[in-house]
């Protein structure tokens, strides 16, 4: 591979070198015209601009590798594009048609998952938090548990220790000065955020209760760094921060990546993987829609590279993978192990909230201020193995809206007149460790086709019985702490949050998709460097060890370059 910053303008259309028209995958039959770029192959073609594809594409493109990043959806400007109103947040979410099922349907859309350059990091909660030594060898603490198939991962925590250094220094982590739940440390690059009342309330009810709290390590600026103004605490990070307080893959790797090269290709949907007949990957298929494309979506355009490295996460990775099936290949690439989409994991992420005697305004500042860990381990006396972290949750009014009404089957003037309350409530939610089982996947669906023709993702999920024993011991804790902290009428609502799993790395071929440097076992300069790749959840939101591993993809990518491997 050769390390080089231009990529020639020269296009040509299929078939102008005797090439017969190529068909769309999953399209029934028809002829769909395609665009090449054979002549302008580039060094590493991204799929995904968002936590680990913007990481690993700005690090490459740094690096001196020609490089282009594919994302499916638009290129936001937060100025333009971002606006304090919770509909017009959606065009952010991944809403093109998936079909959910198993015997615990996971809800997708809003809360799992983005669409558009900077990925689910734009709407994101922004709390930044590491996985801890243990969560790398949950098989050798745990052992066996019936149904599930707990993994030890193929690296430590010391090997990603310096990645998470260098991605919290990059997005300028604001956190508190000690953080008692993780081994000794650098100070986080900026200071604590002023906690606002929600995590007060957090505060108040753990410290009546002899629980260990502190403020929340979170991807938002507590003071000014370099162009970017500190948070004004307006409260709608959820929904895209249009003041770029927010340290969200699109206002700081992607400027990097532009700045040294790359080329950020929006609007532009993968279908398919090519190889060639030795089985390397020798580019994408992808379909580009958009007013800045000046496509429809009906052309399908190949970017050549020497390497592929793909970053859509849980579901459209796996998903990409058995899209691009081929007779050497017939199960999708790289699945000889037959473990792409396999081991689809989420976070349970139950909420329980209380009415106070003060008002709290739950909306004000960013939602996830306060944080205690103090139950993210296997606890002695309890019937789980695992644990949870307790968060302040801020949702705004007609989601909370939402929330009420189906927990407490209120409707109409009944909702309206608990609404009027809604100042006075406060939450807490969970990021609750769930088991990996194989039977948890994502696998093409047999009939239903998006609006390219291609298979969507058909998800299935169903609860191990740890999880739920975890989920109420959850809850009740939850509840000691919102009435410690003087909280009346307290009820809780069922979700779950963040999506893991599905192309696990480990080191035996035979039951994992990638390695530790999270190259294909199957395809030598394919790589993967997403939430798809954990073997097991740990408790903590995901983000920030996503951002770690891409980091360290990038370096693997650039030593097997430097060997003379891809």
């Amino acid at each position: 591979m050769t390390q080089g910053n231009g990529m020639g303008s020269h296009t040509r259309t299929a078939g102008a070198n005797g090439e017969r028209p190529l068909l769309a995958p999953g399209i029934h039959g028809e002829a769909v015209p395609m665009r090449d770029w054979s002549r302008d192959e580039v060094d590493v073609c991204v799929v995904g601009a968002g936590a680990g594809g913007g990481v690993v594409g700005a690090k490459l493109a740094e690096a001196g590798f020609s490089v282009v990043i594919l994302d499916a959806g638009p290129h936001w400007d937060p100025l333009h594009d971002f606006v304090s109103d919770e509909t017009a947040s959606h065009k952010l979410f991944w809403t093109e048609e998936r079909v959910t099922g198993g015997k615990d349907p996971v809800e997708l859309g809003s809360n799992n998952s983005g669409q558009g350059v900077g990925g689910s990091t734009v709407h994101y909660s922004m709390i930044a938090m590491r996985l801890h030594a243990d969560d790398f060898r949950r098989r050798t603490l745990e052992g066996s548990i019936a149904g599930a198939d707990l993994q030890d991962w193929p690296l430590t925590y010391e090997d990603l220790e310096p990645y998470y250094e260098e991605v919290e220094q990059a997005l300028q982590i604001a956190g508190p000065v000690h953080y008692p739940w993780q081994k000794r440390r650098r100070r986080f690059p900026q200071r604590e955020h002023q906690l606002n009342a929600s995590a007060n309330m957090l505060v108040r009810g753990c410290a009546a209760l002899g629980i260990p709290v502190a403020a929340a390590p979170v991807a938002t600026l507590s003071a000014p760094h370099r162009d970017r103004p500190p948070c004004v605490y307006r409260g709608f990070c959820n929904y895209g921060c249009s003041t770029n307080a927010k340290s969200s893959i699109l206002v700081t790797y992607i400027p990097r990546a532009i700045r040294a090269g790359a080329e950020v290709r929006p609007n532009a949907m993968v279908a398919r993987i090519e190889h060639d007949a030795t089985g390397r990957a020798t580019g994408v298929l992808h379909f580009r829609t958009g007013p800045s494309s000046g496509h429809n979506g009906s052309e399908l355009f190949r970017q050549r590279a020497k390497a592929i490295i793909v970053a859509g996460y849980a579901i459209e990775t796996p998903r990409l993978l058995l899209n691009s099936a081929s007779p050497l290949f017939p199960n999708g690439l790289a699945n000889s192990s037959g473990m792409v989409g396999r081991y689809f994991m989420i976070h349970a992420g139950h909420q329980t909230f209380a009415k106070f005697p003060e008002r709290i305004g739950q909306y004000k500042a960013p939602p996830g201020l306060a944080i205690t860990e103090h139950f993210n381990r296997t606890m002695p006396d309890v019937d789980f193995s695992c644990g949870y972290t307790v968060e302040v949750v801020g949702p705004h009014v007609g989601d909370f809206a939402g929330r009420m009404s189906a927990a407490r089957n209120l409707w109409g003037s009944a909702l309206r007149r608990a609404m009027f309350d809604y100042n006075y409530y406060s939450g807490l939610g969970i990021v609750g460790e769930t088991l990996p089982r194989l039977d948890n996947r994502v696998k093409l669906h047999d009939t239903e086709r998006d609006r390219y023709g291609l298979p969507v993702a058909h998800v299935l999920f169903g609860h191990h019985e740890n999880d739920q024993r975890l989920i109420d011991h959850s809850i009740g804790k939850m509840t000691e702490i919102l009435r410690a902290a003087r909280g009346e009428d307290v009820w809780g609502v069922n979700r779950t949050a963040h999506l893991m799993g599905t192309c696990r790395m480990g080191s035996d071929p035979n039951a994992s998709v990638v390695d530790a440097d999270g190259r294909a076992h199957d395809v030598p300069n394919l790589f993967i460097c997403d939430g798809s790749v954990f073997p097991t959840s740990g408790a903590v939101n995901p983000s920030l060890t996503i951002q770690a591993i891409a980091a360290r993809t990038a370096d693997r990518v650039q030593a097997a370059a430097a060997r003379g491997e891809l």
